[in-house]
């Protein structure tokens, strides 16, 4: 109580909720799903006449909205989260203050796939920004060959307002081997999937065999570092398609139940993606007691054919 015998309180603290994400788990789950974007476009109220900006985005499916928030308390709260698309939503940061936090970050947790690339284009022009080039004639025109080498390079529209845009040589990212489990577990949530297959079996005495398969898929730009998981968790396979996409495949159930599943047990996979895991685990442990090979217990005939997760 103070003098006049007025009770004093304190008024609780107002912030994001903490987060317990790992660093790394934020530049797995950044390398898998983040994007580092540029837009440039026309406006009138602008001394040069063109718009530049800037932002770091991650869109995921509404029911990961709560991965969303995660991330979002373990930047400190800083960016907006908001509906994206249809059934999606995403965490957008795009202030320049903001955005130097979030150059930070992933200057001190770098990113290990080709992104890496996409970042330090990005994060050039953010710094070019910070001091106010972007508005400067000589600024705009170094921003657009910085974009034209960034993601997809510079649209059809920029490309007839500026046809003397030369692309600079985008970085080359040097091979790293995964820096820490937390990383692949990030990495994983985005873009990891559990499978379990029921086909139909001669060789099987209840007639059907049930396969589990770990599986990680890339652009084929990211195939040495696809290919490094192999020896990272000493088991797998890379699996390489027409489409230019590669895949870290893992088939044989005793890696599965012996690695991958000790794996992510020490490092979570998060978001939905989670119960997936769980549910692939609780088969895992199924069939190490070999009760795939026991008749259906509900009794009501196989399963449906096919990946059931």
């Amino acid at each position: 109580m103070n003098a006049l015998g007025i009770k004093k309180y304190s008024a609780p603290s107002v912030g994001p909720k903490p987060s317990n994400l790992s660093p790394w788990f934020i530049t797995g789950f950044t390398d898998a799903e983040g994007c580092f974007s540029i837009s440039i476009y026309k406006d009138s109220t602008r001394p040069i006449g063109w718009r530049v900006c800037a932002e770091f985005l991650i869109g995921l499916h509404k029911k990961d909205v709560g991965l969303l928030s995660e991330i979002q308390a373990y930047l400190g709260g800083i960016g907006r989260i908001g509906k994206f698309a249809k059934d999606a939503y995403a965490l957008r940061v795009n202030t320049i203050g903001h955005m130097v936090k979030i150059i930070h970050h992933f200057d001190k947790y770098p990113l290990i796939s080709q992104k890496h690339a996409d970042y330090l284009l990005w994060r050039e022009i953010i710094m070019m920004m910070q001091r106010k080039e972007h508005i400067t004639p000589e600024g705009l025109l170094t921003i657009l060959s910085l974009r034209a080498s960034l993601n997809l390079g510079l649209s059809d529209s920029l490309k007839i307002a500026f046809p003397r845009i030369i692309p600079v040589i985008r970085p080359k990212v040097q091979v790293m081997a995964v820096p820490d489990g937390e990383w692949l577990a990030g990495f994983t949530s985005g873009e990891g999937c559990f499978f379990v297959f029921v086909s139909q079996s001669l060789t099987h005495a209840i007639g059907y065999k049930v396969q589990l398969i770990f599986q990680i898929t890339q652009h084929s730009r990211d195939e040495i570092l696809i290919q490094s998981l192999i020896s990272y968790l000493g088991c797998g396979k890379l699996v390489t398609s027409s489409d230019s996409k590669v895949q870290f495949r893992v088939e044989k159930f005793s890696d599965n139940y012996e690695k991958i599943v000790q794996f992510f047990g020490n490092h979570s996979i998060r978001g939905v993606k989670l119960e997936d895991f769980k549910d692939w685990s609780t088969v895992a442990k199924l069939m190490w007691n070999r009760e795939h090979l026991t008749p259906f217990p509900w009794g009501g005939g196989p399963p449906p054919q096919g990946n059931w997760i």
